[in-house]
């Protein structure tokens, strides 16, 4: 098995993965009496640290200035910004924010929150600060679509080409990825930012203004308090003014 993990063609990370996948089956065969011994346990993978995520980080005025580049005076900005607002608001990951439902936004007396089945099935509520709330307010209002309503109408669905109009198919992740990727294209903003762009500058940015890296873990919906300080780049950045004083 060893033998096999270093034919392959794949980079450190990857033959890990491949070799998780391997100790997962094995296990499956011994509990299944298949096999009497997981092989794949024995076989030791080559080292590999990840210190930073490698996610482009969007700062924060590229990201002011791509939510002020939105027109909302019409119904298809509305729906871009409000999709950007809580990638952005939320921390949330994109597919999760494709999943949404308009049952999965409610008001709870006092605020709104939105529900997300975020990564693993992780079923999880997250209150809507005051400015986003009444974005979602307005975007609810132009497409005529009901706060609280049960049904499993999406929340954010495709526009008809290039119409204007809003059709009844629900927004996939690589939909609204598209949808993002041409928002920032047009207000000039580098072509290797992502949508998650968006969760590394608000993750870095709560842990720049010095919250608890728990408070930080939860919002973010990470099981392990150290995929949380993958984001942390305080320590890690080089400036430009390093490279300048280079004396060669």
């Amino acid at each position: 098995m060893g033998v096999y993990l270093d034919e392959l063609s794949l980079c450190i990370a990857s033959k890990k993965q491949v070799l998780a996948g391997l100790r997962y089956f094995c296990d499956g065969m011994v509990t299944r009496h298949a096999i009497a011994l997981n092989l794949a346990l024995s076989v030791r993978g080559e080292r590999y640290q990840v210190v930073e995520g490698k996610t482009p980080e969007i700062t924060i005025n590229q990201a002011r200035k791509l939510l002020a580049s939105i027109d909302t005076n019409i119904v298809v900005g509305l729906h871009d910004k409000a999709i950007i607002s809580i990638l952005v608001y939320t921390a949330s990951r994109i597919g999760a924010v494709a999943a949404l439902k308009v049952k999965d936004l409610y008001d709870v007396g006092d605020q709104y929150c939105l529900h997300f089945i975020d990564k693993g099935g992780k079923s999880r509520a997250i209150p809507v600060r005051h400015d986003l709330q009444q974005l979602l307010r307005l975007y609810l209002q132009a497409t005529g679509l009901q706060l609280g309503d049960p049904s499993v109408r999406p929340l954010f669905v495709t526009t008809i080409r290039r119409t204007g109009v809003l059709s009844d198919r629900p927004m996939s992740p690589g939909d609204m990825s598209r949808m993002i990727k041409r928002r920032m294209k047009a207000c000039g903003l580098p072509s290797r930012l992502s949508p998650h762009s968006f969760r590394v500058a608000v993750i870095k940015n709560l842990l720049c203004q010095g919250l608890p890296l728990e408070d930080i873990q939860n919002l973010a919906g990470h099981a392990d308090p150290r995929t949380t300080r993958l984001y942390d780049r305080r320590q890690k950045t080089v400036t430009r003014n390093i490279v300048e004083r280079i004396s060669i």
